[in-house]
């Protein structure tokens, strides 16, 4: 298996994923990617993008809308599959999962200018609920999947993805 990586992945944060490709005996080439992060050259028809927890996949859907949207685009025009997986961990183990989730940006601590006391402030922030249904709007009308693991298995992770170890949402 050769699993291409993207070249604006910083190397840095990939570290971990390269190790488990080397772990496994799989060359893993650097170079850009029309869309997404990890392409297996058996499979280019199905691309994972990588995402660091879902308050990075909530700003791709909100503040970057218009790019997000044009890069499923482009893979939809392509016959590319595109797969987000979203390295949140803790409790979100599937896109339902999201509805549950705390938006650390909902809530902002600040002074009361009246009573001098700080207080929690809720923000307009997204909630998880929201999110859900956002990514299941794009789900739906993209083709594109959503899943999630821990930062320590995302490079068994996408070795699994790109083996064709995908067949639904709920895995």
């Amino acid at each position: 298996m050769v699993i291409q990586i993207d070249s604006r992945e910083k190397a840095r944060a990939i570290t971990k994923i390269v190790e488990t490709f080397d772990q496994h005996g799989i060359r893993h080439p650097v170079s850009k990617l029309m869309v997404g992060d990890y392409m297996n050259y058996d499979n280019p028809r199905l691309i994972i993008d990588r995402k660091q927890n879902l308050s990075e996949l909530c700003s791709n859907v909100c503040q970057d809308h218009e790019r997000f949207r044009r890069e499923l685009i482009r893979a939809n025009e392509n016959d590319i599959q595109m797969v987000f997986l979203v390295e949140h961990g803790k409790d979100i183990k599937r896109l339902e999962d999201v509805i549950w989730w705390e938006n650390p940006r909902r809530w902002k601590r600040r002074k009361n200018p009246e009573t001098g006391k700080w207080e929690d402030v809720e923000t307009k922030a997204m909630t998880g609920e929201t999110l859900y249904k956002v990514l299941c709007t794009q789900e739906r009308k993209y083709g594109c999947k959503f899943l999630f693991c821990d930062k320590k298995d995302t490079g068994e992770e996408i070795i699994r993805i790109l083996s064709g170890g995908v067949t639904s949402c709920d895995q």
